[in-house]
């Protein structure tokens, strides 16, 4: 063992590296029950001691596999040496090393390695079709300095599924951030994580996440329909909270969860991960810089490969709701501004089976148009099936040119013959492939936040937005007209910041009673300032009150 550990050493540090690659994992669909195997299980890894290495050469290409080393599972660095007669360069590049985040592309070949050293398959650490990880360090790739001495932010994850354990993951590695317990309603889930990313505790219940002492924010990855009670009971605690969308399945319990964090002084960070997108944010830095002059056009598509069961659909709220909302929020933020009024159509075209459900549940295919300032305009179209892999794409129009973005592939290969010649492979038929840099930038963006105490990137108000015009498409669509967003934001009343209710539902207000406002901005009225705001310009309670005390 000891000579085999030699070799792998030197295969680090001076070697070739010939022929290790993870064993392909198939296709998984997007509505597929089974957890995605994205990173290594206790059973895989095994109970063994952990491996003890040494790295010989501390310079650029040293730190860069010690960085590595240091994350992977099972292997331990104890020694480094620098040849050379500078000791002082070798121990300012160990103080390097101890900070040092390596680029994901490299921790998963350190993990073949890891997978040689325990005598496992190097099947799990990463699918293999999730190698287009994007080479440049991320924002949390923080030195000591700039992070400062602060004691670790501890933090607990509610849901063990296939989201909570790609958010477990990047919070695993974001420095200044420390997983301290996980819940799982499956306990064996809960765990397997804990075991996995060496949490000391786990347990069935949510609530014991977000009443542990040690916890300073909670990540919220439970069914929708949990979301907002467990957001109440955060704030109610004093945790940060960091939630899945959506927010709420109801528009007046959003409005409740958001002021309820808003009003405890605790941040809230909603999971919009095509915000953070390389592809999407490249698209929207060349609308800031002016790129392509003023904006004229946004287009954004969404193609499933293939549609869900009649079970999925039953009950999801609606094509726009379910599927669209995502785009919704991407024209919101490739624009930089909020929408004034939607038209949205739908139509049945794959699956008839779901024909007999009501409302939008009863699309499989549908498009938005959405009005913006300044004569702006949006197109929005998705469908359940594409026969050519998962299609997500962004285009604008601007007065000076175009960009857009293309569909993301395994790899860059291109195949020429006779009679075809382009990409060898389809574009990633998986929304955890096809994202899952994105879903571990914005957990790390959410560390940082925390970390640093700076303003979160997705706030609640983003998250209620996209709500509103998911509901507004909705509503479009089944009254064929155009729908203006402060429609939907007028149905919600509300006696308390907490205490809210859809005028349909309330008593408060005679039959017909419909209030009257502009743009979405006036979402805005119905929430209490966040606590990053709250900072700036103190509370903003007394405004609240003169919204409701009218009533």
């Amino acid at each position: 063992m000891a000579n085999f550990k030699t070799a792998v050493i030197s295969i680090i540090c001076a070697g070739t590296v010939k022929a290790f690659s993870p064993t392909p994992l198939k296709s998984i669909s997007r509505y597929e029950s089974s957890d995605v195997p994205l990173y290594m299980t206790a059973e895989e890894s095994g109970a063994r001691d952990p491996v003890k290495v040494g790295v010989i050469g501390c310079g650029r290409i040293g730190i860069v596999h010690l960085g590595a080393i240091n994350k992977a599972p099972g292997v331990v660095p104890v020694i480094t040496s620098q040849e050379g007669p500078s000791t002082q360069k070798k121990n300012n590049n160990d103080k390097e090393a101890s900070l040092l985040i390596i680029t994901r592309n490299m921790a998963r070949f350190v993990f073949i390695v890891t997978s040689l050293l325990l005598s496992t398959p190097a099947t799990a650490f990463a699918p293999s079709n999730l190698q287009h990880a994007q080479a440049k360090s991320t924002s949390l790739r923080m030195t000591a300095g700039e992070s400062g001495a602060r004691d670790p932010v501890k933090v607990g994850v509610i849901g063990c599924g296939r989201i909570g354990i790609v958010h477990l993951g990047a919070i695993n590695k974001a420095p200044g951030v420390v997983p301290v317990i996980v819940s799982n309603p499956t306990v064996s889930k809960a765990e397997d994580a804990a075991k996995k990313y060496g949490v000391a505790k786990f347990t069935s219940d949510a609530m014991e996440v977000i009443t542990d002492p040690e916890v300073d924010a909670v990540w919220i990855c439970s069914p929708s329909q949990f979301h907002a009670d467990q957001i109440k009971a955060c704030a109610a605690n004093g945790k940060h909270v960091f939630c899945e969308k959506p927010i709420a399945t109801d528009l007046a319990e959003t409005v409740e969860a958001i002021n309820a964090c808003n009003e405890a002084g605790v941040k809230l960070m909603i999971g919009l991960q095509r915000r953070f997108d390389p592809n999407f944010l490249r698209v929207r830095r060349a609308i800031e810089e002016k790129e392509v002059g003023d904006t004229i056009i946004v287009k954004t598509c969404s193609r499933d490969p293939a549609p869900p069961p009649y079970e999925y659909v039953k009950g999801g709220g609606g094509i726009f709701n379910d599927m669209a909302v995502h785009d919704l929020d991407m024209t919101r933020f490739l624009v930089g501004d909020d929408p004034i009024e939607i038209l949205a159509v739908g139509s049945c075209h794959i699956d008839k089976s779901i024909e007999d459900l009501p409302g939008s549940e009863a699309f499989d295919t549908a498009s938005c148009i959405v009005r913006y300032p300044n004569g702006v305009n949006a197109m929005v179209d998705v469908c359940r099936q594409s026969s050519y892999g998962y299609d997500q794409r962004a285009e604008v129009l601007g007065t000076k040119g175009m960009i857009a973005t293309d569909n993301v592939y395994p790899n860059t290969a291109k195949i020429y013959k006779n009679d075809y010649t382009g990409n060898a492979d389809m574009p990633f038929d998986f929304f955890l492939s096809r994202y899952f840099e994105a879903y571990v930038t914005e957990t790390e963006a959410f560390c940082k936040s925390l970390v640093e105490d700076t303003p979160v990137p997705c706030t609640g108000i983003d998250g209620l937005v996209a709500l509103v015009m998911s509901l507004a498409a909705d509503k479009s669509a089944a009254e064929n007209r155009w729908v203006k967003f402060s429609e939907i934001i007028d149905q919600v009343y509300c006696t308390s910041p907490t205490e809210c209710v859809l005028l349909a539902e309330s008593d408060l207000f005679p039959a017909g009673f419909k209030p009257t406002g502009d743009l979405i901005t006036d979402a805005n009225d119905l929430i209490l300032p966040d606590v990053d705001k709250q900072k700036e310009a103190g509370t903003f309670f007394d405004r609240f009150k003169k919204l409701v005390g009218s009533a």
